[in-house]
């Protein structure tokens, strides 16, 4: 593990550079890569960033001050990506042990470049991102605030979990002090929602089941939910934070399955708990299950197993759901 001190260091030293966000992208991923990349630019550096996944309409205000420079990258730089499977499989097998930096916010980040710099203390790696541009001397100019400010407020939900910190609404502040439209912002982020976003919340909401005594909320995304809605990844950003609405719920489990077209999961279980885990949880699940407890940045992985999944709580499921996940 680097300090701060020492990524500014190795990024001053360092040109031709590559930014790599993660798959499936949200507004920090993002946020961090155009934020960077504006910074680097902006100090006479070749950079551009790469994702598996095409920037949206949603995020692509973030990268207007994004020079387009075409060079073969050199210095490899991951951001906002807590492991190498993240990335996707082109992106994995293209930069595997080829990552010379990696910036994250995630206690659970498993090492897999030359160097690593962790703050697991960070509501967001847009935070990160903040304090390591001003320890390189670059000017956070408004496109480069606006940046940062949707990954803090994407990655707390509108300032509402409790990753929120001081330090957090103090770098929301600085940038909202560059003049950027932050009440905007917001609204694009959160309440501004397609037809299709609409019908999944709905058919979320209408797949939430109880457990444990009601102490543990199930909702689900199917493949036929994404296809009749005709939603994007965009529009599925965020609903896993649905169950987590019910009082008392604490913790959230979710599970990723295989993409429709690049963009849909095949079956998207998510499991909510309140702060005592019911007994069996663990055996709940089935595949590999990323678990959550807010303020979002603890994470761990359980492996279970089919014949565990089939006697744990998603044996009550309908029987079409249960065929989906065999």
């Amino acid at each position: 593990m680097i300090t701060l001190d020492d990524a500014a260091e190795f990024l001053r030293e360092s040109d031709d550079i590559v930014l790599l966000s993660h798959q499936f992208p949200d507004g920090d991923t993002f946020g961090s890569a155009a934020a960077l990349c504006m910074a680097l630019q902006s100090m006479g550096k070749r950079v551009m960033t790469r994702c598996r996944h095409e920037i949206s309409e949603k995020y692509a205000s973030m990268f207007r001050g994004v020079q387009k420079q075409d060079f073969t990258p050199k210095t490899v730089v991951a951001v906002d990506v807590a492991d190498i499977d993240l990335l996707g499989d082109a992106l994995k097998e293209e930069y595997e042990g080829r990552v010379d930096l990696c910036i994250d916010h995630h206690a659970s980040n498993r090492p897999f470049s030359e160097r690593t710099f962790v703050d697991s203390a960070a509501a967001s790696t847009t935070e990160i991102i903040y304090a390591l541009i001003t320890k390189l001397g670059a000017k956070i100019t408004k496109e480069i605030a606006e940046a940062i400010y949707t990954g803090i407020t994407t990655d707390t939900g509108c300032f509402k979990y409790p990753n929120a910190t001081p330090r957090t609404y103090r770098v929301a502040a600085c940038m909202m002090e560059t003049g950027i439209d932050a009440a905007d912002i917001n609204r694009r982020m959160f309440d501004t929602k397609t037809r299709a976003r609409l019908e999944m919340e709905r058919m979320v909401l209408d797949s939430i089941q109880f457990y444990h005594d009601d102490r543990c909320a199930v909702a689900y995304i199917l493949r036929d939910m994404v296809a009749s809605s005709k939603a994007n990844e965009d529009d599925l950003e965020g609903l896993a934070a649905i169950p987590r609405q019910v009082e008392g719920k604490k913790a959230r489990v979710e599970k990723r399955g295989g993409g429709v077209g690049g963009v849909a999961p095949f079956f998207y279980p998510i499991l909510v708990v309140k702060k005592r885990r019911p007994a069996g949880l663990e055996t709940a699940a089935g595949w590999t299950w990323a678990v959550r407890r807010w303020p979002g940045r603890n994470r761990r992985t359980a492996r279970c197993s089919a014949s565990a999944r089939r006697r744990a709580a998603f044996s009550a499921w309908d029987g079409r759901t249960q065929r989906q996940t065999n």
